[in-house]
């Protein structure tokens, strides 16, 4: 369940002084990820390529501590669930989101991606699981060779947010460039390195 709890009595207390009242609080950082493992392991198992990197990236947020922390509106609210969102096309060529609850077991969330995406996809519906999850926002420009993005920031979405494009073959080696943004208030820059950190450690040790 989700709780409002006093920032002061928390490690963000200083980041939540400083950072909630700034006009632009976000932080962009970007990073080149090996993918090669994913992307064999997604040809292999049949698996949706960005399904797997929903999944590892939940799995590298789930060890980061920040994560389960965030500043909504002028409070600071504390999780105790993960989720992934990502952005679904739908049939009649716009988009919507779908939110997918994150589970440690990999073939229990690819399930649950592919039921709640297909049906944001049907029935044109986004589909939101409230207020109980911490979501990590993705976008996926798949289709595109870019080297990253800065999301705007509206002062109402305050969500950590990861965006990558289509991924590089080069010989042996597949490579991904990510961006990855996040509120001041929730974390600062090391721990959103570690992260990132985290999530090609999460990607290179995908069973085949």
């Amino acid at each position: 369940m989700a709780k409002e709890i006093d920032p002061a009595r928390t490690k963000r207390a200083a980041a939540f002084q400083l950072w909630m009242g700034a006009p632009q609080p976000m932080i962009t950082l970007f990073k080149t990820l090996d993918v090669t493992r994913l992307a064999g392991v997604s040809r292999k198992r049949g698996l949706k390529f960005n399904m797997l990197l929903c999944w590892c990236a939940g799995r590298a947020a789930a060890q980061t501590e920040e994560f389960y922390l965030l500043p909504v509106g002028d409070k600071m609210v504390q999780y105790g669930r993960l989720a992934v969102n990502t952005v679904v096309a739908l049939k009649n060529g716009g988009i919507n989101t779908c939110d997918i609850p994150f589970s440690d077991d990999l073939e229990g969330f690819n399930r649950d991606y592919l039921a709640l995406t297909g049906r944001a996809r049907d029935t044109g519906e986004a589909h939101d699981l409230g207020g109980d999850y911490m979501v990590i926002g993705t976008s996926a420009l798949a289709g595109y060779d870019i080297d990253g993005a800065v999301n705007i920031y509206a002062g109402v979405y305050n969500n950590p947010f990861l965006i990558w494009g289509k991924y590089r073959r080069r010989l042996w080696k597949t490579t991904l460039p990510i961006s990855f943004q996040f509120h001041h208030a929730q974390m600062d820059g090391v721990p959103a390195a570690r992260f990132l950190d985290r999530l090609q450690g999460e990607i290179s040790a995908l069973k085949a």
